[in-house]
């Protein structure tokens, strides 16, 4: 059932409207950000629901390669189910860099919108921005995209991306650039994916 589920849910990701990064203009962006999420939760389906609890309802740390392991003094404050597409663009000779736009649930809902930066931003205004290029990566499965460890370079507003130190992507599915060529300079993939994401606090916070 659950991977039935997944592929009906890729399908729908794939046409489904662009999410717009805050910018001047913060509050019209928000305001298409949330329609946009909105429309995609819609589509989903209590289904999502059901994969969101299977990921877990809890802040343990995952188990992980010791490459992408968090080093000591923190601890994971907040675990969500992100679900959504990387963004590929044909520069003429290869798939160029992959841009996420996801959004992150947990078990009472959505929670988060996932976009280019690497930038997560809470329903309740918090953001977080991890580090390029990320600290560690691990393929632990040729047909997803990597497990990543990412520091995090700034953090906004009080919520739950408040005093990040630390951000994982892992148990991912999907999301790698195609294995053809595009047609034509420009040509834009949609690749749905799927990945738990974790975020950490210095363990005094």
């Amino acid at each position: 059932m659950k991977h039935v589920m997944m592929n009906e849910r890729n399908k729908m990701i794939n046409e489904t409207p662009t999410l717009r990064p805050l910018g001047p203009s913060a509050g019209t962006s928000l305001s298409k950000n949330k329609s946009t999420v909105a429309a995609l939760a819609l589509l989903l389906g209590a289904g999502l629901t059901v994969l969101a609890s299977d990921s877990g309802n809890d802040n343990r740390a995952p188990d992980v390669p010791e490459e992408i392991a968090v080093e000591a003094g923190n601890k994971v404050h907040f675990h969500g189910f992100g679900v959504g597409v990387q963004i590929y663009t044909w520069n003429g000779s290869s798939w160029g860099a992959a841009l996420p736009e996801a959004i992150l649930f947990h078990a009472q809902g959505l929670v988060s919108i996932h976009f280019g930066g690497p930038t997560w931003q809470s329903n309740s205004g918090s953001t977080v921005v991890g580090a390029l290029p990320p600290k560690k990566a691990v393929t632990v499965d040729p047909n997803a995209i990597p497990w990543l460890l990412l520091s995090a370079k700034s953090t906004e507003g009080p919520g739950i991306f408040a005093n990040t130190t630390f951000i994982q992507r892992v148990n991912t599915t999907g999301g790698k650039a195609p294995s053809t060529d595009g047609a034509f300079v420009g040509q834009v993939a949609r690749v749905p994916y799927t990945a738990d994401y974790f975020f950490y606090r210095r363990s005094n916070n």
